[in-house]
């Protein structure tokens, strides 16, 4: 969403606020880079914001900068030099644009739009909504409230008699509100929208007279009334995009509403997933139509899955499957594994770093590690790709419509050539021409009475 002023569009700025030391987590990873459905909790607004058409968006850290390693291209970090509250954040970011902007600064109508890390479901098109209902109203300042069952923990919205909002009371320490403000239920959801003149010209008048020796952000919205420039709020009905986390609990009811959403967003694209509940699919997951993911099955990362897949009770990291691919169950597919079209992984096998080919089986219990398959391949039960000598990797190259029996192990690096046979127990250490058989196996030898003489040695061993 952009504001249009005097014929100028003028897209948003995007602050988000992430240098709360998160202490309520009890973990040494700062709050904000705890991981939800596959990506660091901070990252979910930061590509809300981008998606929403912000035109910058700047992340406010602590001095650590423990943020920075993870932050896209072109989001800008601003550092908060002491932990002195949300207001403290806002104007530190603040400070980083004008600095950067020199002269110019912002616009003074650009609207700026300020979000928290710990409230990662906030979607673009919330922020879009937001955007949207800030510059129709003309208000200096606009804050997103919602009405909660438990608003434990949450600043509560103190509206006047004719239903406007006053101020908003925190709740961080005791004294901060009084049991009256702690009976109401609407609550700051920590985001907001302002013009960026007025914002400017409030965050120096903080103070930070309360039971925290913070700055507060929301009492910039007491300083412009009291300027008399216009506050106004905007509620939102789903709570599920300003929920917050403060611990460990919190983090997994948001992780359960992000896993459903994103749940629901394959199967409305075409994807069968059987059992919703028993399935984690992380949000980079791409999934085509008509695959059918079962119970029990764990997809993360960047896994791509063509159309007309199965997968059954497998885990599976970064890997790729294309069209009519089935995998499992109990299959673990390992970042860089690629089945091309039609091809099997089956059960209790793990594959990594290699590329079985078109229509390729690998049916039960093996491992294939760092290898390439052939187009049309068979690799029997308990095939194993020997693929590191103690120091370094080397890869197993199988050809096209080879057929290996049972418990074949291949030490690399080798090679076995088109429509080539390997006979069972073998180990495969030298090249297989195509259309051979490689045999390597130790010949068999049988011992005539062996099991009589074991029955006389065990009585002649107790008669003594």
């Amino acid at each position: 969403m952009r504001t249009t002023v005097c014929g100028v569009t003028l897209a948003p700025t995007v602050l988000i606020l992430a240098a709360g030391q998160g202490t309520r987590m009890r973990s040494k990873t700062p709050k904000v880079l705890h991981e939800l459905c596959g990506s660091p909790m901070l990252l979910w607004p930061v590509h809300a914001a981008l998606e929403a058409g912000a035109a910058q968006v700047v992340v406010v850290d602590s001095p650590a900068r423990a943020l920075a390693a993870v932050l896209p291209e072109g989001v800008e970090l601003a550092v908060q030099p002491r932990s002195n509250g949300t207001g403290g954040a806002v104007a530190a970011a603040m400070a980083q644009l004008e600095s950067q902007a020199g002269e110019t600064s912002l616009e003074p109508d650009t609207p700026v739009v300020v979000l928290s890390a710990d409230v990662p479901l906030v979607s673009a098109e919330a922020i879009r909504k937001l955007t949207a209902a800030h510059t129709q109203s003309g208000a200096a300042a606009m804050m997103v409230t919602t009405v909660l069952d438990d608003p434990t923990g949450y600043g509560r919205v103190v509206r006047g008699a004719d239903g406007t909002v006053e101020r908003v009371v925190e709740t961080k320490k005791e004294g901060d509100a009084s049991p009256g403000e702690l009976e109401i239920r609407e609550v700051n959801t920590g985001i907001f929208a302002f013009t960026a003149g007025a914002l400017a010209q409030a965050l120096p008048r903080l103070s930070a007279e309360n039971a925290q020796g913070e700055l507060y952000l929301p009492q910039v919205l007491d300083i412009l009334r009291a300027d008399g420039q216009a506050v106004a709020a905007h509620t939102v009905e789903d709570q599920n995009l300003v929920l917050g986390v403060n611990d460990r609990v919190a983090l997994a009811q948001v992780r359960k509403l992000a896993q459903q959403a994103i749940h629901e967003r394959h199967m409305r694209a075409g994807v069968d997933i059987v059992d919703p509940a028993a399935t984690v699919i992380e949000a980079d997951v791409q999934i085509g139509e008509d695959t059918r993911i079962e119970p029990f099955t764990t997809i993360r990362g960047r896994t791509k899955i063509g159309s007309d897949c199965v997968v059954r009770h497998s885990y599976l990291v970064d890997c790729e499957l294309q069209d009519g691919v089935s995998v499992g169950p109990f299959a673990y597919l390992r970042p860089g594994a690629i089945l091309r079209k039609g091809a099997k992984a089956g059960t209790f096998v793990e594959i990594k770093n290699s590329d079985i080919g078109p229509g390729a089986k690998v049916p039960h219990l093996s491992y294939i590690g760092d290898a390439d398959v052939g187009e049309g391949t068979n690799l029997g039960a308990s095939t194993i790709t020997a693929n590191y000598d103690g120091h370094n990797k080397h890869r197993t190259t199988i050809g096209k419509k080879v057929r290996s029996s049972v418990h074949v192990s291949f030490v690399a690096p080798v090679s076995v050539g088109d429509e080539a046979y390997t006979g069972a127990g073998s180990v495969i250490g030298e090249d297989v021409p195509p259309g051979a058989l490689g045999m390597a196996r130790a010949h068999q030898t049988n011992k005539e009475g062996y099991a009589q003489r074991r029955k006389d040695e065990s009585l002649n061993s107790k008669e003594r």
